[in-house]
C-alpha cells in the first residue's frame, strides 16, 4: 500500500482507493474459492443454508472476510458519483446533462452482469453489477432529495425493508416472482440466479452518496464540522451495535437466517441473499472502522502513487471484469470448477494478484492519457 516513489500530495483521498483495493484482494479470494474450491461455502442465505451443516473456521472465514466488498463497492460509488456530480453542478452543468450521463453509466455497468459476466459463466446471472448500475439510474431521480431525506429513505427500507420481503417471499416455499426478486429479494436455480435486489443495495449507495456530498461540503469549508474520522469511528460504533443487538435478539432483522445455537460462527453467519439488517449494519460497521483507521493512516504516511492498494483501488472495475471474467472461464468453460480446495484458493488468488497489479498500472495511466469515451465507464 505504500511502496513506490516518495510520498505525494493530492486533494482526493487515497485512503477512498486504498479501501476499494482492499475489497478487491479480498473479492479475488471469494471468487478464486467459488471457482475452483470444491468446498467453497456460499450458503448465506435462509434459500440456501441447510440446518446442522458442520463448517470449518477456515471455509467459513475464507468466506466471511468477503461478505464486506460489496457494501464497499456500492457505498464508494455512491460517494465517488456525488462528488464527481457536485463538481460538475459547481461548473454550471445542466440538470438534464448530469442526470442522462448518470442514467448512461448505472445502465452500461447494469447489462454487464446479464451479458458479459453471464457469458463467461454460462447461466443468466444479475449480481452486484446489476445492482450498482440499476442503483446509479435510479440516484438520477434521488439525488434532488435532500441529505437528510436521503438518509431516511436508505435507513427506512434497512430497518424496515424485511417487512415486505416477508409479505412477498418465504424462503421455505421457494423462489419469488422475478420482480420480488430483482428488488428486494432472491431467486436461484442453477441456470438462473439474482442475487443482489435493488432496494437494500441502492440504500448503501444513498448512504454513500451522502457522504460524497459531506465530502464535497467540507472542501469548500462548509458543512459538518466533524473530522472524517471520527464520523467513521461514531458511525462504525453504532452500527457493530445494531449487529449484536439485532444478532442477539434472533429474530426479526435476520432476513429468515436464524442462529442455531450459541456459537461464534452462528453469531456471524448473517443474510446476504438477500442482505438482512444484520449483514448491512456488521459489514457497515467493519467498513467504518477500517475506512476511518485509512485516513487516519494516510495523513501519517502519505500516499505513494504506485501503491498496489492504491492501483487496484483506481481501476476497480477494469480489475473486476478481467478477473471474473478469467476465472469463470477458466471454471466453466475449461473445466476446472470444483478442482482443488481452500490452499489452492490463496495460492492462486496471489499469482492473480501479480499478474493483475502490472496490468491494472497500465490501464490506469492508458485512461489518464485517453479520458472520455468507452474510459470513463471502465
Amino acid at each position: 500500500m505504500a511502496t513506490g516513489a516518495a510520498p505525494t500530495t493530492s486533494k482526493r483521498i487515497a485512503a477512498i482507493d486504498w479501501m476499494r483495493g482492499v475489497a478487491m484482494v479480498l473479492m479475488m479470494i471469494d471468487h478464486v474459492s467459488m471457482a475452483f474450491d470444491a468446498g467453497h461455502f456460499s450458503a448465506d442465505s435462509a434459500a440456501l443454508y441447510e440446518p446442522g451443516i458442520i463448517l470449518s473456521w477456515p471455509v467459513f472465514l475464507t468466506r466471511w472476510i468477503t461478505h464486506i466488498c460489496a457494501p464497499v463497492f456500492v457505498f464508494l460509488a455512491g460517494t465517488a458519483l456525488a462528488l464527481s456530480i457536485e463538481r460538475r453542478v459547481q461548473r454550471g452543468a445542466d440538470a438534464w446533462t448530469i442526470d442522462r450521463g448518470i442514467l448512461i453509466r448505472g445502465l452500461f455497468i447494469a447489462v454487464l452482469d446479464p451479458t458479459l459476466v453471464s457469458l463467461f459463466s454460462w447461466r443468466l446471472t444479475f449480481q452486484v453489477l446489476y445492482a450498482i448500475g440499476i442503483s446509479m439510474m435510479l440516484m438520477a431521480f434521488l439525488r434532488k432529495l435532500s441529505t437528510k431525506w436521503l438518509l431516511t429513505v436508505a435507513v427506512g427500507w434497512i430497518v424496515l425493508g424485511e417487512l415486505l420481503v416477508r409479505q412477498l417471499w418465504d424462503p421455505a416455499v421457494g423462489n419469488p416472482s422475478i420482480p420480488t426478486a430483482l428488488s428486494m429479494a432472491f431467486y436461484y436455480t442453477p441456470f438462473f440466479r439474482i442475487s443482489y435486489p435493488v432496494l437494500p443495495w441502492l440504500s448503501i449507495m444513498c448512504i454513500g452518496w451522502a457522504f460524497g456530498r459531506y465530502l464535497s461540503e467540507r472542501s469548500q469549508g462548509r458543512g459538518a464540522k466533524i473530522e472524517p474520522v471520527a464520523l467513521f469511528m461514531i458511525g462504525g460504533a453504532i452500527f457493530t451495535a445494531v449487529f449484536v443487538v439485532v444478532r442477539a435478539i434472533n429474530g426479526y432483522g435476520n432476513m429468515f437466517l436464524l442462529r442455531e445455537d450459541d456459537s461464534l460462527m452462528q453469531f456471524l453467519l448473517v443474510s446476504k441473499y438477500p442482505p438482512s439488517l444484520s449483514y448491512i449494519s456488521l459489514q457497515l460497521g467493519l467498513f467504518c472502522f477500517i475506512q476511518g483507521g485509512l485516513i487516519a493512516l494516510e495523513k501519517r504516511i502519505g500516499v505513494r502513487p504506485n501503491g498496489v492498494m492504491l492501483v487496484f483501488g483506481q481501476t476497480a472495475m477494469f480489475f473486476y471484469l478481467i478477473h471474473r471474467v478469467v476465472l469463470e472461464g477458466l471454471a466453466q468453460w475449461g473445466g476446472l470448477r470444483g478442482c482443488a480446495g481452500i490452499v489452492t484458493t490463496y495460492v492462486v488468488s496471489l499469482a492473480f494478484l501479480i499478474i493483475l497489479y502490472p496490468m491494472c498500472r497500465w490501464y490506469r495511466g492508458y485512461k489518464q492519457r485517453n479520458p472520455g469515451g468507452w474510459r470513463q465507464f471502465i
